[in-house]
């Protein structure tokens, strides 16, 4: 384990072990009543008391699947406790540790903002010519427009699948809010330049000319991961240079210079996946968030599992034991996700179309 793995994997304090038994003890009080769901990129000590640890979609899914759950803490960004609340069922209350633990590649793409970009793009186009997509990485509100608007979601595991469902059903699509997936799923599709262009939500529609948007098959909203846009093709270069035997692998909101670089890339359980496969004796660098990739170089120490530079969310670690405590100890009545009967009406359209796909 490097140096930089280790440091990030270090134990946990006197006061953190208390919390995290007091923890335990309220989950046996609550048995079956009670699923604790934890994302892949959350501190090590949050995921050791979690039901459940995946992505964020897989998460929602496991989380309607406990039919006996009456209570669902979801230990991940706020986006993420949204989706589980949509999908859950009618007497599940789904509980976030901490509402201030946001995302910032969701905050790109504002309902106000979509809408308006929406609006202008019917004004040089036939809007009944173009299907929106978005992200599973979004805000419910965006899922319902996009859902209302007769568009999908997607994970960065089915944006291909997405992508070809909705350009097999109009002519256009719009993605929002990851130009970086965007780009390397319609290259993926064999996409030429010209088929694809980036919205700029700043400029007179996207920045964009009339001949340019009738010409495109997909539009991309100008929004970013920072946890994997800190990757750079230099530092994939420094990798060959360091582990010239070893396979570097990447996440699809990587740059595309990045993905082109890399031996592989694909969604969080891709890699987690990728990893577990591996045989004993590989080397593998990983461009993702720096949680998981330590934590994947403590459950498989017969390999060597590196980070391709140090990029933690900010975000996920803003959730602490302490947080999930103070929910359980107030069950059901702290931090519960509410949302509009419209928008999970609507945002559901949008997550259930994803799953038949």
């Amino acid at each position: 384990m490097s140096s930089a793995v280790a440091k990030a994997y270090a134990g946990e304090s006197q006061a953190e072990r208390l919390t995290l038994e007091a923890i335990r003890a309220l989950k046996e009080k609550y048995g079956k009543r009670l699923v604790i769901l934890g994302h892949h990129y959350q501190r090590h000590s949050v995921v050791s008391v979690a039901d459940f640890v995946g992505d964020s979609f897989d998460l929602s899914r496991r989380a309607a699947e406990q039919k006996e759950a009456e209570f669902i803490v979801f230990c991940g960004v706020q986006f993420m406790a949204e989706s589980a609340a949509i999908l859950a069922q009618p007497h599940q209350k789904v509980l976030h540790p901490n509402p201030d633990a946001g995302c910032p590649l969701a905050d790109f793409a504002p309902l106000d903002q979509v809408e308006a970009a929406w609006s202008d793009l019917a004004e040089v186009t036939d809007i009944r010519r173009v299907t929106p997509v978005v992200y599973v990485n979004s805000s419910a509100a965006l899922k319902a427009f996009v859902g209302a608007h007769g568009g999908t979601t997607c994970t960065s595991s089915n944006a291909k699948q997405a992508f070809e469902w909705a350009l097999g059903r109009s002519e256009k699509l719009f993605f929002f809010p990851d130009k970086n997936l965007g780009q390397n799923t319609a290259r993926s599709l064999g996409l030429s330049a010209d088929d694809v262009r980036i919205w700029h939500v700043d400029l007179p529609n996207g920045g964009l000319s009339a001949s340019e948007i009738d010409r495109a098959k997909v539009l991309l909203w100008d929004g970013y991961c920072h946890v994997h846009a800190w990757f750079r093709k230099f530092h994939v270069e420094r990798a060959r240079l360091q582990y010239p035997t070893g396979k570097i692998i990447v996440h699809p909101e990587c740059d595309p210079d990045v993905v082109e670089a890399s031996d592989g890339n694909g969604s969080t359980k891709f890699i987690v996946e990728y990893v577990r496969k591996a045989p004993a004796g590989s080397t593998l660098v990983i461009g993702t968030e720096l949680n998981l990739v330590t934590r994947l170089a403590k459950e498989n120490p017969t390999k060597t599992i590196v980070p391709l530079a140090q990029s933690p969310c900010p975000n996920m670690w803003k959730i602490t034991p302490k947080n999930v405590l103070e929910v359980l100890e107030a069950l059901g009545e702290r931090n519960v996700v509410t949302l509009p009967k419209s928008v999970v009406t609507e945002a559901r359209k949008a997550l259930e179309r994803m799953m038949t796909l």
